[in-house]
């Protein structure tokens, strides 16, 4: 099976190893072709508390880690200046 992979951008890292990462997803709309925005927001382990809001990053799918977190960072590509 296929490893999932998305590039997303961190909006929250107000947890610990834990960070928000949003995933946008546009498409146009079925009947009228507007195109539409559909976020998405994912629960990311992120092991070395690494990310800072802002920083655009890659994650894959892994193992359940908790209730809501199954997702985890492979690399960050862009450092957000701070």
């Amino acid at each position: 099976m296929a490893v999932k992979e998305r590039v997303g951008l961190v909006v929250s890292d107000k947890m610990q190893k834990t960070v928000v990462v949003a995933i946008e997803n546009r498409a146009p709309h079925p009947k009228y072709g507007k195109i539409v925005v559909n976020t998405q927001r994912y629960k990311v382990h992120d092991e070395e508390n690494q990310c800072k809001v802002g920083d655009r990053v890659r994650i894959q799918e892994t193992r359940p880690l908790s209730k809501t977190k199954r997702w985890k960072i492979t690399e960050v590509l862009n450092v957000k200046p701070a």
